[in-house]
């Protein structure tokens, strides 16, 4: 098949590498402009950008993909189907009926749970069991189209957001060239949504790791691994921002020679302090601080941590 694939991202450019792979044809490359970074300004191209310039595709790069010449530009290319990953531009009903069989979007959930923006960080959050990708036939809705084709993955006890990233990309990957065989021998069958069962999530917020003590240990600890790596759990000690990498849940009796103090402690106090680890009371249990990082330090395991700076039982983190 004659593809034009659209997207951004890491987790768009693994699927770009597997139909660069494939025996199919991609004929060029739409991504968003390049975006100036750093004190230099210095402009830099996506991931699928780079991807494509090395593999020598033309790359399209047009600040409103809508607009007269870019539709004309995609027009000239008469591709079979457009690949879409993570682009960052919503594509109008003209680009979606270009093709002879549509566009086809790679979803990082299993349809019709968590669609939108950010289904990958909230799957860990909210603690789901099992997640996995979705091969959509795009419409003009928001991941509101046909299932065409699903993959799906446990989640493991200890997923972080990024460690869930990183697998449904290489799953993406592999379900998108799967399901492209798929349709060239006409065996996909268009599943519509049950539109009674769709969640949807919202844009992912640099405030929303700002930690909330009086929330329960179990719903915090999925907290950090969700925003773990960006924008991470944090909370402040002193007046400084800190980090929270890693965290569990403390077990029964693990607190039981602080189980008094610990009674009467508010949440966000400082609880119990080891070699290795600190215990904070929230509302509902307590959580161990196993790695950090201060504001205008590294991320340095809690030993490390401890070693040059006092926290001591009674020790008030300010959350939210």
């Amino acid at each position: 098949m004659r593809i034009i694939f659209f997207g951004t991202p890491d987790f768009a450019a693994g699927a770009l590498q597997a139909l660069l792979d494939s025996n199919h044809t991609v004929m060029a490359v739409v991504t968003q402009p390049d975006k100036a970074k750093g004190r230099s300004k210095t402009p830099v191209c996506s991931p699928v950008k780079e991807c494509a310039v090395k593999a020598g595709i033309p790359v399209l790069q047009p600040t409103r993909v809508k607009s007269p010449e870019s539709v004309e530009a995609l027009k000239a290319y008469g591709a079979d189907v457009f690949v879409v990953a993570a682009f960052g531009q919503i594509l109008s009903k003209e680009i979606l009926d270009m093709p002879r069989f549509g566009c086809l979007n790679i979803h990082a959930s299993l349809l019709p749970a968590y669609r939108g923006a950010s289904p990958i960080q909230w799957t860990v959050i909210n603690g789901e069991e099992k997640t996995g990708v979705t091969i959509m036939q795009m419409n003009e809705g928001i991941d509101t189209g046909d299932i065409l084709y699903q993959r799906e993955i446990k989640i493991d006890e200890k997923e972080t957001g990024e460690s869930l990233f990183e697998k449904l990309a290489v799953l993406g990957a592999a379900a998108i060239t799967e399901a492209l065989a798929l349709l060239s021998e006409g065996k996909l069958v268009p599943t519509a949504q049950c539109e009674e069962k769709a969640t949807y999530t919202g844009m992912i917020h640099k405030d929303m790791g700002r930690i909330d003590w009086s929330m329960s240990a179990k719903e915090l600890e999925r907290l950090v691994r969700g925003l773990n790596s960006w924008p991470s759990a944090f909370t402040f000690w002193e007046g400084k921002q800190l980090k929270i990498w890693e965290s569990s849940v403390c077990r029964d009796g693990e607190l039981s020679e602080a189980a008094e103090y610990a009674e009467e402690a508010a949440p966000g106090t400082v609880i119990r302090v080891e070699k290795n680890r600190f215990a904070v009371k929230c509302k509902e249990g307590a959580l161990w601080i196993l790695s950090l990082q201060l504001e205008g330090k590294k991320r340095m395991s809690t030993r490390d941590f401890l070693l040059g700076n006092e926290i001591g039982q009674g020790t008030v983190l300010e959350g939210r």
